[in-house]
């Protein structure tokens, strides 16, 4: 309630920041200094910046784990997170990462990939692909598929290293099965290449082929540690696409100082459509279209 006089909150309700966060129908008490408690928390561990906005969409998530490890505050489960339960730091940045994807999402980035795939495919050298933020499965099957119709084979020179910091959705894109829908873009002859359509049970189903799931490996990353061992360099190939929107300049920063010598010189970063990295023009220079290389990279 605002007092007309003054045009700041009232006394009595309303007049807290914590009381004001409060919303009637919610089944746990969720105040302002829980939210912020929260918001330090995501960042610390994973960089991730919690916009105000957010606040509604933290609670709904976090409320679940609240009721799976019986609490009734918000401020018992931080405290149970704060003593390290490292299962349950797992859980919540889960719950707490967004994962949004499409197959051949930005198809432009891939018609620029197939000619650099050509490009260097003749060099002799296996070619090694890093897809950061792998979320369900959907972009680094993109990138296989396009490596099978770069070079005309279900077995392309080129190894996919699919990392995602959510373990929930590396599951889902290990077993590379998706609902029809996801699917209903792509065109017939690409489908009938790359996919088997399920019968039966299975109805309304397809599964990507076992050829493309070889030359693919999901694991775990976190794009805050200080080191990567599950990302073997150097890479030909890096695709970080709607990930650095979640962090702040600083981190965007850092994590890309460390991407630089993990990509060969000749190499491509591609970045999402909303995304620039213009504030770290000593590490990388745009090509055009939210494609990177390397500043260093001699011509």
């Amino acid at each position: 309630m605002i007092d007309a006089r003054t045009g700041k909150p009232a006394a009595g309700r309303g007049a807290s920041n914590d009381e004001s966060s409060l919303l009637p129908s919610r089944e746990f008490q969720f105040t302002a200094d829980d939210f912020e408690r929260i918001r330090k928390l995501i960042y610390q561990h994973a960089g991730i910046s919690l916009a105000p906005v957010k606040q509604d969409m933290v609670y709904s998530r976090l409320a679940r784990r609240l009721r799976a490890n019986n609490y009734t505050t918000f401020g018992q489960y931080l405290a149970h997170l704060e003593r390290n339960d490292e299962a349950e730091w797992e859980v919540f940045i889960n719950s707490l990462t967004t994962n949004l994807t499409s197959f051949f999402r930005e198809a432009h980035h891939f018609e620029i990939l197939t000619k650099h795939l050509q490009k260097i495919g003749g060099q002799g050298k296996p070619i090694r692909i890093w897809c950061s933020a792998a979320s369900t499965g959907e972009e680094p099957y993109t990138l296989a598929i396009t490596a099978c119709e770069a070079f005309d084979t279900y077995a392309p020179p080129v190894t996919i290293i699919a990392s995602d910091i959510d373990t929930n959705v590396l599951a889902i894109a290990g077993k590379g099965v998706y609902s029809s829908d996801r699917v209903e873009k792509m065109a017939a002859e690409r489908l009938h290449r790359f996919f088997h359509k399920g019968t039966g049970t299975q109805a309304g189903f397809v599964r990507v082929r076992p050829e493309l799931q070889k030359f693919i490996t999901f694991t775990r990353v976190n794009l805050l540690d200080a080191r990567w061992p599950n990302v073997p360099g150097p890479v030909d190939v890096m695709f970080c696409r709607n990930v650095m929107i979640y962090f702040d300049k600083p981190t965007q920063y850092q994590i890309l100082k460390k991407f630089a010598p993990l990509l060969r010189e000749d190499g491509l970063l591609f970045a999402g459509h909303s995304e620039s990295f213009m504030h770290a023009v000593d590490l990388f220079r745009p090509l055009g279209r939210t494609v990177y290389e390397r500043a260093d990279r001699k011509r």
